[in-house]
């Protein structure tokens, strides 16, 4: 597909990203730092909240629908006759469009593992690692080497890495694969560091120290996928970017990622935690924040390990409203409220997440706080209940 529409690709300078959770956030904190620096940039990211057209922006901005149709009508007879999938034909329609932006830099995230996926037909001139996890085990493998192996799959020669801080069969996974292709590794802890106090982030490393930033993402694992992205801007300034310090700051203060640790008026709580290692941060952040006996609406797709999800999130929750997320497959609402109610917690299940979000809003106290949470695309539909369209997209404040 690639070859037919000249190679877009090999017009841009390509820093891909692959890893478990937090690429997504790492990338938009990236994106906002070029921004500030007012360098022009690409940004791919997938799955959308709420629009197909949020997956591709330039200069943070996302493209407009009548792009979205003119490439697809001018990229469809390429993709029938070539049988591609959608993550192929969506990757080949982005990097088109970054290309006839007149972009020079695209920030790529991976769909789906990194070795096999549509985004790895790049040739990129830096990779980043987020926390990696078992997730996609049907495809990745059913160990953290296996899925560590598939993510390294974007490593490419002599290319530098950049990793985030990673569980030691990972690192090692990591170190093996950049060691055979002589491509630098990074490390977090090592070659770049980072701290949380009271709310603020200080970082050095690479020849860079920040102190007193004050994030837009909220939670130490944000502070994690911030530093990353930190990481890679002074790794590029010291490779001749122009990128001001002011931008390292301005960037990382004035990111969003909507529906991750996301704080909405009245006490409600929207996190897209979607797998056991995103559970596990969610639950950390919540302790971390004093806070129990939540009123928790939830989601699951089929394909998760949904009780163990559930498990890490069960005993701050005071009450549960079970429903499925819109989705083809997802986990029947009535065996999470099995669960619930095995750990005593009072549960019900809901036909959709509108009748299951005026239920909780109906039964929770004053000062009491709602959590959404199992789904991306349960938080998309919750949110998309909550808000008005307006504040749906933007990733910069």
């Amino acid at each position: 597909m690639l070859e037919r529409l000249d190679n877009p690709q090999r017009k841009l300078r390509i820093i891909h990203i692959a890893g478990t959770n937090g690429k997504g956030s790492t990338a938009a904190a990236l994106a906002n730092i070029f921004q500030a620096a007012e360098i022009p940039a690409g940004l791919y990211t997938s799955p959308h909240l709420h629009s197909f057209t949020e997956r591709i922006r330039v200069a943070t901005r996302q493209i407009s629908e009548a792009e979205v149709v003119a490439l697809i009508d001018e990229l469809r007879p390429h993709a029938e006759e070539l049988r591609t999938t959608f993550f192929e034909f969506t990757t080949a329609l982005a990097l088109l469009h970054f290309q006839r932006s007149g972009v020079r830099w695209v920030i790529l995230e991976t769909g789906l593992g990194g070795r096999l996926d549509a985004t790895n037909a790049v040739a990129p001139e830096l990779c980043l690692v987020t926390p990696i996890a078992l997730d996609h085990t049907a495809y990745l493998g059913n160990t953290l080497a296996e899925v560590a192996a598939e993510k390294a799959g974007i490593f490419k020669p002599k290319v530098a890495v950049l990793s985030a801080r990673q569980r030691p069969e990972v690192e090692q996974v990591l170190r093996r694969r950049a060691e055979q292709l002589a491509a630098p590794l990074l490390l977090a802890g090592c070659d770049y560091r980072w701290q949380v106090e009271a709310d603020q982030l200080a970082f050095s490393g690479l020849g860079v120290e920040l102190k007193r930033l004050t994030p837009g993402l909220v939670g130490i694992h944000q502070q994690q996928n911030l530093a990353l992205a930190l990481a890679a801007a002074t790794f590029l300034r010291r490779n001749s970017l122009e990128i001001p310090v002011r931008a390292l700051q301005q960037g990382v203060e004035q990111v969003r990622w909507p529906g991750r640790l996301e704080w909405l008026p009245g006490q409600i709580l929207l996190d897209g935690a979607h797998n056991v290692a995103g559970a596990k941060v969610l639950a950390e952040y919540l302790r971390q924040q004093g806070v129990e006996k939540l009123h928790l609406l939830v989601g699951i797709k089929a394909d998760k390990q949904s009780e163990l999800l559930l498990q890490k999130l069960l005993p701050l929750v005071d009450r549960l409203y079970a429903t499925r997320p819109p989705v083809d497959l997802a986990v029947v609402p009535g065996k999470l409220v099995q669960q619930a109610q095995k750990s005593g917690i009072l549960a019900a299940e809901y036909a959709d997440p509108q009748t299951a979000l005026a239920a909780a809003l109906q039964q929770r106290r004053t000062g009491e706080i709602l959590l959404v949470a199992g789904s991306l695309f349960l938080v998309a539909a919750v949110r998309e209940l909550l808000l008005p369209e307006q504040q749906l997209l933007s990733i910069t404040s």
